[in-house]
């Protein structure tokens, strides 16, 4: 009897595949069933190349896009055989030796995780992970927050702080009513893209000053007053990328009290939260005068800096509502943009910052982390302003202590830049950003003899 079974399928499997076999060869002549057969048979010699294996590609004419101009940084340096190049290009923290940190808290969340058995993998919601969500904006907008308390606040998963970005831009495109965004100038390479490829119409706000190395307060609220009502407006919550140059207190109050007279619409990019002063409430006052005020605002959020999870890819978008029911709204439309985009965020990384936040013992630990982190980088500014001095190195470097966070802005131009890497095998980008995390004690003095170098032969 199986045998009969066997037999009497036979003829039904070398139609499928004479059927197949028809499909992949569309140029053959209908055949009949014996000639099917036959090709069956040598289908293997029979199949030609289609278009797309040919030689040359289909795609030949794409010409070779350009390098990322922070990214290509590590490219370049990679590339070099020099035993004594150094990278200050990446956004990535670096201990003494050089090497990139795991923070001993985030190891600790990862084995409590690997260790519950009652874990699965199953897909997380459209929004993510709900603790790692009621957590973050607990996080950036206080416990207290009114705006929490109301559940006025609709907060998404994203993947990281690029993600929750474009996440947010998309929104603004297909539901707020205007359409212009203004960033800083200059602000992180990729704001730009992001939003233009989100939908929005990007326009710049003076930002910084070359001639002080400061903030250009002025041309900031100059241009902010002249900007649209109901204009869009992305500010860095703390340590600005690249300059490292951050407004006030007193600054941040006159900003708000402009932007919502004029009914513009803040759009806060928190990529350093702790990371910056080694406080995460302190890094966290901007974004509460803008809450603490009833008003509405976006929120991205990323942990990439903050609990080294560079690429775990952890965020959060939270946007402040009028109201609770508004929020509801809000959410409903935030998962039109993510389903069509990544369906949902990935969730280990979520839950090791879950893990971490909610447990006030593990929390406590990776304060004192983060704390080391941010003590350490401000070690590194004083250490080169000091090397500078020392060299009386022409200028005044004031800034490099003045400036908060992972980068400095250094001052230097391309020509500078361009002549550090060929002589001394030093990376940054072309603008002169140097990443503080990227030095150490032993580098120090490479680098500072450098500086020294480009500025006294370059002008």
């Amino acid at each position: 009897m199986p045998t009969a079974n066997v037999r009497a399928a036979q003829p039904s499997a070398d139609r499928r595949l004479s059927t197949l076999v028809r499909h992949l060869l569309p140029s053959s002549p209908r055949t009949s069933p014996p000639a099917a057969a036959a090709a069956t048979a040598t289908s293997a010699d029979s199949l030609q190349p289609f278009p797309t294996m040919a030689s040359p590609s289909v795609f030949a004419g794409i010409a070779q896009g350009p390098e990322d101009p922070i990214l290509g940084v590590t490219v370049a340096y990679n590339k070099d055989p020099s035993p004594v190049k150094v990278n200050l290009g990446v956004g990535a923290y670096r201990t003494e030796e050089g090497k990139p940190l795991v923070l001993n808290v985030v190891r600790r969340a990862e084995q409590m995780l690997i260790h519950n058995e009652s874990r699965v993998k199953e897909y997380l919601p459209i929004t993510g992970l709900a603790d790692f969500n009621k957590l973050s904006a607990k996080l950036i907008f206080g416990a207290d927050s009114p705006a929490i308390q109301e559940n006025r606040v609709a907060t998404v998963q994203c993947l990281s702080g690029t993600g929750s970005l474009r996440v947010g831009g998309e929104f603004l495109a297909r539901h707020y009513h205007e359409r212009t965004i203004y960033i800083p100038q200059p602000t992180w390479g990729n704001h730009p893209k992001v939003f233009t490829l989100a939908g929005l119409t990007v326009r710049s706000y003076r930002y910084y000053d070359p001639a002080t190395r400061g903030l250009d307060f002025q041309g900031f609220l100059e241009d902010l007053s002249s900007a649209p009502s109901g204009a869009i407006v992305l500010l860095h919550a703390c340590a600005h990328n690249p300059t490292g140059v951050d407004p006030t207190l007193e600054q941040w109050e006159q900003i708000r009290q402009l932007m919502r007279s004029k009914a513009l619409l803040p759009f806060f990019d928190s990529a350093y939260q702790g990371f910056a002063s080694g406080s995460l409430d302190k890094d966290a006052q901007s974004v509460r005068m803008f809450v603490a005020d009833g008003g509405e605002l976006l929120m991205a959020q990323s942990y990439a800096k903050n609990m080294g999870l560079y690429g775990e890819r952890v965020g959060a978008l939270s946007i402040v509502c009028g109201s609770a029911d508004i929020a509801v709204k809000v959410e409903s439309q935030l998962k039109l943009v993510i389903r069509p985009m990544y369906s949902n965020p990935p969730l280990h990384g979520a839950s090791i910052v879950a893990t971490i936040l909610k447990d006030s013992g593990m929390f406590d630990e990776w304060t004192l982390e983060l704390k080391a982190m941010a003590d350490r980088i401000i070690s590194m500014r004083e250490q080169l302003f000091d090397a500078l001095k020392v060299r009386e190195t022409p200028g005044d470097w004031s800034h490099i202590i003045k400036q908060i966070g992972m980068f400095t802005f250094t001052g230097l131009n391309s020509d500078q830049v361009a002549f550090m890497r060929q002589e001394y095998h030093i990376y940054m980008t072309s603008d002169g950003r140097i990443s503080m995390a990227g030095l150490s004690s032993r580098t120090v003095p490479h680098l500072a003899d450098a500086i020294h170098a480009a500025v006294t032969k370059l002008k």
